[in-house]
């Protein structure tokens, strides 16, 4: 069960690195913020690539639900949003989406 480590890493990769692009364009911070944010994307990449499956395709798409997930984690950790109900219900239906994608029966 070592996807379920890694795509929790490529979550936080992946929106720590978008944040940093945010905090440059709409926060107004320095553009060396886009130095980390950079160098977290492309960890994100190479944690994808890592993930036990035969297609990238079905290892992204099962990465959208824990990236929904993780998106709303990081809304309320570090924006201060709690996530409401209609986010939390969406969240628990891409899992259990992401959870078919990745775990379904497939022909041998």
């Amino acid at each position: 069960m070592l996807s379920a480590p890694l795509y929790l890493a490529a979550a936080l990769a992946e929106i720590a690195g978008c944040y940093a692009f945010w905090a440059w364009l709409r926060l107004g911070r320095s553009v060396w913020w886009l130095v980390p944010g950079m160098a977290l994307l492309a960890l994100f990449a190479w944690l994808l690539t890592r993930v036990d499956s035969e297609a990238a395709g079905r290892a992204y798409a099962a990465y959208g639900g824990v990236y929904i997930v993780s998106a709303l984690a990081w809304l309320w950790a570090a924006e201060g949003v709690r996530p409401d109900r209609w986010d939390v219900a969406g969240a628990t239906i891409c899992l259990i989406g992401a959870a078919v994608i990745l775990y379904g029966p497939r022909p041998a």
